[in-house]
Formats: C-alpha cells, sequence, structure tokens
C-alpha cells in the first residue's frame, strides 16, 4: 500500500483531501467517513452577524457555477457552542475558517478561535475589506502584509492564509503573506464571475456578482498554485475545480502539499472518499511508495520554466 501521509506545514494529514470552506456540513457524515479525510474544513465564520446576500445565491454555469451567498453567520459564540463540537469527534483534524472586514477584527476572531480542538486556522483574505472600499485583503501584497502580519502578533496557532484568484499579482501577493507569518496559503478562492437570464434581462444572482466555482476554473487555480510554489517556501493547499484523484494530482504536481474539493462534493457527496481511492489507485499503478513526493514534481523545460518565473516574478 502506498503512503498517502502529507505534511501542511506542522499539520500531518493521512492524506492530501479536505473539503472546501463553505462546501462541506455535518451532513456529509451520511454520505462518507469522516475518519478517511485529511482534514475537516468548516464553513467560515464571522464575528459580526450576517444575514447573507440577497436570493438566488446560486447560479449554475457551463462547466461550473456561480455563487454569491455572503457568508451567514451568527457569530463566534454561537459557532463555538453549537457548530464546532459535532466536528471535533473523528478523529481528522479540523480546520477552522475565518471572514472579518477589517484587520482588527480578523486578528481577534482568530485570536478567539485559537482553541485546543481546532488544529488549524485558515483566514479567508479572499473576502472584501470594509477599509478598502471592498477590495479584498489579497487583492495587493501591501494588504495581504497587513492583515496576515495583524493575526501572526495575535495567535501563535498554525493558520493559512486563503487567497484569491482574482488579484494580478499573485506571486507578490503570496510572498508577502510568507513574510507575514502565515504557515501555509490556500490557492485560491472563487473567480468573480457574472451571469444574465436573456428572457427576463435580470441578473441570474440576487447580488448581481458572484464566484465562479468548478471545472471552469481548474486551469486558473492550477497555473496560480505553480506561480505560488516557484514564488514560496512555505506549503500550499491547492482548490479550484477539483473533481477527480487526477485533478488532485495535477495540483499535487504543481506545488500543492494538500487539496480541497468544493463543487464536486454538490453533483456527488462522496466525492472526496472516491478522490482518496483513486489516489491510492494510482500510486499502485505508477509504483509511487509516497504520494507527498509528488509535490512540485513537473516536468519542465529549464528554459522555457526560468522564461516563465522571470515572467511571473515581472507581472506579479
Amino acid at each position: 500500500m502506498a503512503d498517502l501521509s502529507v505534511h501542511v506545514g506542522a499539520l500531518a494529514l493521512r492524506n492530501p483531501v479536505m473539503p472546501a470552506s463553505g462546501c462541506f456540513a455535518i451532513e456529509y457524515s451520511e454520505a462518507l467517513d469522516f475518519g478517511r479525510l485529511g482534514a475537516l474544513v468548516i464553513k467560515s465564520v464571522s464575528p459580526a452577524c450576517r444575514a447573507g446576500n440577497p436570493t438566488p445565491r446560486v447560479a449554475e454555469t457551463r462547466g461550473g457555477m456561480l455563487n454569491s451567498i455572503g457568508i451567514p453567520s451568527k457569530g463566534l459564540a454561537h459557532y463555538r457552542r453549537d457548530v464546532l463540537p459535532a466536528y471535533t469527534g473523528h478523529g481528522t483534524p479540523v480546520v477552522v475558517s475565518i471572514s472579518a472586514d477589517t484587520v482588527d477584527e480578523f486578528a481577534q476572531a482568530v485570536a478567539e478561535m485559537s482553541l485546543p480542538e481546532v488544529a488549524v486556522i485558515e483566514a479567508n483574505i479572499s473576502c472584501p475589506n470594509l477599509e478598502a472600499d471592498g477590495m479584498a485583503f489579497a487583492m495587493t501584497p501591501e494588504t495581504t502584509y497587513q492583515v496576515v502580519s495583524a493575526i501572526r502578533r495575535r495567535t501563535r496557532h498554525p493558520f493559512w492564509a486563503k487567497l484569491t484568484p482574482n488579484a494580478s499579482q499573485i506571486a507578490a501577493v503570496a510572498k508577502a503573506a510568507e513574510e507575514a507569518g502565515a504557515d501555509a496559503l490556500v490557492m485560491g478562492n472563487t473567480v468573480l464571475g457574472m451571469a444574465i437570464d436573456v428572457r427576463t434581462r435580470k441578473p441570474r444572482l440576487g447580488n448581481v456578482m458572484g464566484g465562479l466555482s468548478g471545472p471552469a476554473i481548474k486551469p486558473i487555480a492550477l497555473r496560480m498554485v505553480h506561480q505560488c510554489h516557484r514564488a514560496v517556501r512555505i506549503p500550499i493547499v491547492g482548490c479550484g475545480g477539483i473533481a477527480s484523484a487526477e485533478d488532485a494530482i495535477e495540483f499535487m504536481l504543481a506545488g500543492a502539499s494538500a487539496v480541497q474539493v468544493g463543487t464536486a462534493s454538490f453533483l456527488d457527496p462522496g466525492a472526496m472518499q472516491k478522490i482518496i481511492d483513486g489516489l491510492a489507485d494510482y500510486c499502485a499503478d505508477t509504483c509511487v511508495e509516497r504520494l507527498r513526493e509528488l509535490t512540485g514534481a513537473v516536468e519542465l523545460d529549464r528554459h522555457l520554466s526560468d522564461r516563465w518565473l522571470r515572467f511571473a516574478q515581472q507581472s506579479g
């Protein structure tokens, strides 16, 4: 049997497969064994209570889906009391995702959620920053460094910075997060998109625009994981359009140490378990003894690789 175990920083995982935040709930225990997953990533919580965005919040598209949920939240106290305990008894590391509107709120929320039963905190800095006219924290290296360093000052708990694919300087943003103290990166989130109903001539989302996820964004996410891997030394958790073991292996070859599965689980609640089985089959078929050795193992022409690295550094 191949060794599917991986490490994301100091965190040891039995395999690299985990859900993406917002695409997983306790009800999935009816479709898969939580004890088989690498980690359990819970839906983002914010310190402020939120009702979420206007409906409709989801729209199917060719090759994916658009969502504009708005991260509904009942606050941290409710989350600690009524949400978190259900995830901590499965022998699988729990990752808590935090969303906030300001730098200070982020730092305070992460400090409050730095609990013994929480293995890692995922700081969703791809969410809007009210102090920057709603632009996501991770859109620029400067705002990324500001929020990540503020979080690092408030906690010694392991935390991952979740970046946005909507940033134009992704390598520079990744480097800023590393320099500010993030233990790992999650690359990435949804791509901003829009759909219109041609009969009503109205946007298909109540919030007009939303995040595109699913197979349609996989090539974008894969490219960004590769760029981040070339720019930083900390681990990367890849996310974006992963629906099969082959997809997960591509992300690992591009530089990911682990992967998150989102939209695929809406179509098939057992998708993550099938991906884990597929990874074992791949290792057996290709004589791979340790899956973690695939991270960053894509074979590139040296001169072409150097040229693209310079291009990435110049364009951010």
